[in-house]
């Protein structure tokens, strides 16, 4: 049938992403006030038909998604050829919608607003804007658990927003808007980077199919704007800058991915790698590779953000997001009913467990670094797994968390077993949220479903990583593990 060949899937998930978009202007995340007339609440009757439509249209656009990863790994060559106009006519829905799946967008506007009103950003939340002061309209929508709550973000990441703030007046709509811009760039850089990364087995279509085609991606970076697609694009340019051996430029852009999310660091562990593997190992290898990328990055994060203003708060609210409970994080859910059976303040206990959690994922980060540089792991994949198991072992966790490694796995091996489970758990995290930003129980189920669903498919039809490597139209061949660590340019000719 013809819904199901290349062309088929493509205008099926723009028809989906389409829904989506139409029924967000009715069950989006819409503003309080502000909404200029074109964003604003409607009653139940409405919002509810909009959340519907939503919710089929989410459906279709995972249902063709999903088909044309299954024709990429069929080795269709349409499929291969079309994907960046698919991803352009799937984005394109998005682009004037309200917020999707998320208020973020309303504190980074109220944060950016924040700093040009001169009040300290890390050390009150949005509620500090007065009705006279600039984002006080996006600081009334801000999520209840984030009105009070400093910013956890870096320095060059609340630039930006204040930028955005100054040159829209802090209206929401156009500031809104402005915030997606930043999204889109994102988007952009971290298409180049899967592009320049080569793919691994498969090819770049695969590779770009699962770090930006994927649902999860375009609903929560373009679709809620959220500033992770920001820190992943600079993450992955860095990391491919690395593996082309000028991996002091790409300290520099860890250094500002930094200054966006803090998680960004851990790329600079595996950038470390691949420097002490180009000094030929040793004990003088490792040392640069310790100590080298972490100092450029951290002079390029000091620089920030003395250049910004905004002090060095920054630092200390790291762990303000830990407070908040979600019931992603298996920590915290973990120590939580763990401390209402042991305890009569379950606090400290839930505390404890969060902070193993945390230990965990640092040994676990320490043993793919290592496999990395004995050169039995590709650096980039190692990468990709660490900020996996960070992800999974932090004490908050949001869905959108998981495109931190899922696109840097997909840069190099989405045709791997790790590519397939990333591939089922995107599908399903993406129905965690409501458009309107809430959680409602059915969400969880739905996620539950698929999740349930998707890794007994994957059990019983596991994808190979035998794909035959060479170029296609979207790409060129792709490096093989030891020679990313030896700094060997995996496409030498592409300098896009």
């Amino acid at each position: 049938m013809w819904v199901f060949s290349a062309s088929g899937c493509r205008w099926l998930g723009a028809g989906g992403s389409l829904a989506v978009a139409v029924g967000g202007w009715f069950a989006g995340t819409l503003p309080v006030r502000g909404g200029w007339g074109l964003w604003e609440r409607h009653g139940t009757a409405p919002s509810v038909a909009g959340a519907v439509l939503a919710y089929l249209g989410l459906t279709l656009l995972v249902a063709a998604w999903w088909r044309y990863g299954a024709l990429l790994v069929r080795g269709a060559g349409a499929v291969r050829d079309g994907v960046l106009k698919t991803l352009a006519l799937w984005t394109a829905p998005l682009l004037l919608a309200p917020p999707l799946h998320s208020a973020d967008v309303y504190s980074y506007v109220a944060q950016g607003a924040m700093v040009l009103e001169g009040h300290d950003v890390y050390g009150a939340g949005p509620s500090v804007l007065g009705p006279g002061e600039l984002g006080a309209e996006a600081a009334a929508s801000v999520g209840g658990h984030w009105t009070d709550t400093p910013a956890p973000y870096g320095p060059a990441f609340l630039v930006l927003a204040a930028a955005v703030v100054k040159v829209t007046g802090g209206a929401v709509v156009p500031a809104v808007l402005g915030m997606r811009l930043i999204a889109l760039g994102a988007l952009a850089l971290t298409v180049w980077a899967v592009r320049g990364l080569g793919g691994g087995p498969g090819g770049r279509a695969g590779a770009l199919w699962l770090a930006v085609l994927n649902p999860l991606f375009l609903i929560h970076v373009v679709g809620g704007t959220h500033n992770d697609g920001l820190m992943i694009g600079l993450v992955l340019a860095g990391v491919l800058l690395a593996t082309r051996g000028r991996w002091v430029l790409g300290s520099v852009l860890v250094g500002l991915a930094l200054t966006v999310k803090s998680p960004a660091a851990v790329a600079l562990l595996f950038i470390g790698v691949m420097v002490a593997r180009r000094a030929g190992g040793g004990a003088l290898g490792l040392a640069k590779g310790l100590v080298l990328p972490g100092a450029v990055a951290g002079a390029v994060a000091a620089g920030a953000t003395v250049l910004a203003g905004t002090g060095f708060g920054w630092l200390r609210t790291q762990s303000v997001a830990g407070t908040i409970h979600t019931a992603l994080s298996l920590t915290s859910d973990l120590g939580l009913g763990l401390g209402l059976l042991l305890a009569d303040d379950p606090d400290p206990v839930k505390d404890l467990v969060q902070k193993l959690g945390l230990a965990a994922a640092l040994v676990l980060i320490a043993v793919l670094a290592w496999r990395a540089w004995r050169g039995l792991l590709d650096p980039v994949l190692g990468l990709g797994l660490s900020l996996v198991a960070l992800v999974a072992l932090s004490p908050m966790v949001q869905p959108w968390y998981l495109l931190w490694g899922t696109a840097v796995v997909a840069s190099v091996a989405w045709y791997g077993r790790a590519g397939q489970v990333l591939a089922v758990l995107s599908a399903a995290l993406v129905y965690e949220t409501a458009p309107s930003g809430r959680t409602p129980w059915y969400g969880f189920v739905a996620a539950g479903a698929v999740a349930a669903l998707g890794l007994l498919w994957a059990r019983r039809e596991p994808w190979r990583a035998g794909a035959e490597e060479g170029a296609d139209s979207v790409g060129a061949p792709t490096a093989r593990p030891a020679d990313r660590g030896r700094g060997r340019d995996p496409d030498p000719q592409d300098g896009s």
